[in-house]
């Protein structure tokens, strides 16, 4: 049922938070396999554009990510790849978005990392139309920092935001192109799974 919550709530109000959203122990197997490739020095600096547009600017955005192949994908990501498979198919079934693939990245924050303000589908690229994050943090308090601020259009022309700490199993779900986001300074090393379901095949 959770995927069909999803679903409804990503068509009637663009956005969504399901607590809980994989099991403990597949959160701590997650969470031991980023902390691997993460000592293999398999990150590297994320950057902002696309194609000969990407750069690296630290001063917008200062996390780091490990990109998942799909083609080589390790068998716990395979688990959550068919996971995504499933709520693809339900938000297609209620929402009509044509989601016909998915790409991710472990996304990890160092401490005193952010990243500004922006939407994450590309000026000239349009192919992400919805963004699913799955936090893998093990204890996460609000002082820690870290959250997912959201905006939103607000009465006369004033903007609202919604705030999301990171905790372990949370999944945040949003329309990629119509969600304006930021990440606020972390205090402590913040971790994710962050992905796309794209309208374009593989």
């Amino acid at each position: 049922m959770e995927n069909e919550a999803v679903a409804m709530a990503l068509y009637e109000k663009g956005w969504c938070i399901i607590d809980d959203f994989i099991s403990e122990d597949f959160r701590k197997e997650l969470l031991q396999e980023q902390q691997e490739i993460l000592a293999h020095g398999q990150f590297r600096h994320a950057g902002i554009g696309k194609g000969d547009d990407f750069k690296i600017k630290p001063e917008i955005r200062s996390d780091k990510v490990s990109w998942m192949d799909y083609h080589l994908l390790t068998p716990l990501q395979s688990w959550y790849w068919e996971m995504m498979e499933e709520l693809r198919m339900a938000i297609n079934q209620r929402c009509f978005l044509g989601l016909r693939s998915f790409e991710a990245h472990f996304a990890m924050y160092p401490p005193g990392s952010f990243y500004l303000r922006h939407l994450d589908q590309f000026q000239d690229v349009k192919y992400r139309v919805v963004t699913v994050i799955l936090y893998l943090n093990d204890h996460w308090d609000d002082d820690d920092g870290g959250a997912l601020r959201m905006y939103f259009p607000g009465e006369n022309g004033e903007e609202t935001s919604v705030d999301v700490y990171p905790q372990g199993g949370r999944l945040v779900v949003f329309l990629s192109g119509e969600i304006p986001h930021e990440v606020l300074l972390t205090k402590k090393e913040r971790v994710s799974i962050t992905g796309w379901f794209r309208d374009i095949e593989y």
